[in-house]
């Protein structure tokens, strides 16, 4: 991911219902040694003249320690049913090993069926509830992990 990413990025943010952080957020993270941002891009006969490519996907972690938290993955509407989701969750997975994280642990909402499955596919299990955790609107998340 790149500061050139970021428009884009809170395009797929805003309608893919993760809760909003903001492109200042992002920028912010970029800035950080312990984050792992990774987008997925369009194929080449997809891209857009203007942009010379199109994010299609993103993923935001960050090590801590021997922990690794997954903040934020999305694919574009557009894009989805293609396996970007569980690629990009693959690599950052893969990035956290290689910093020396030991446990990945993510929130879900828990009406999000979707992402669990996709998280269940990397071999995460529910650990937890948090009641109430998101506020727009208002849902339980479920406290997901895995060790790595």
């Amino acid at each position: 991911m790149a500061e050139a990413d970021l428009r884009e990025i809170g395009e797929i943010e805003r309608t893919t219902g993760l809760s909003i952080w903001g492109e200042e957020a992002y920028r912010a993270e970029l800035e950080k040694g312990n984050s792992i941002m990774l987008v997925a891009v369009s194929a080449a006969r997809e891209f857009d003249a203007e942009q010379q490519r199109r994010v299609s996907g993103f993923i935001v972690a960050r090590v801590t320690a021997d922990e690794v938290h997954i903040n934020n993955v999305a694919v574009r509407e557009g894009a989805r049913g293609q396996g970007l989701g569980s690629l990009l969750l693959a690599a950052a997975l893969d990035q956290a090993k290689r910093a020396r994280a030991q446990m990945a642990v993510l929130e879900v909402r828990a009406s999000n069926r979707a992402a669990q499955m996709l998280y269940v596919k990397h071999n995460f299990v529910v650990a937890g509830r948090r009641r109430n955790y998101y506020k727009t609107p208002p849902e339980d998340a479920l406290v997901m992990t895995a060790a790595l």
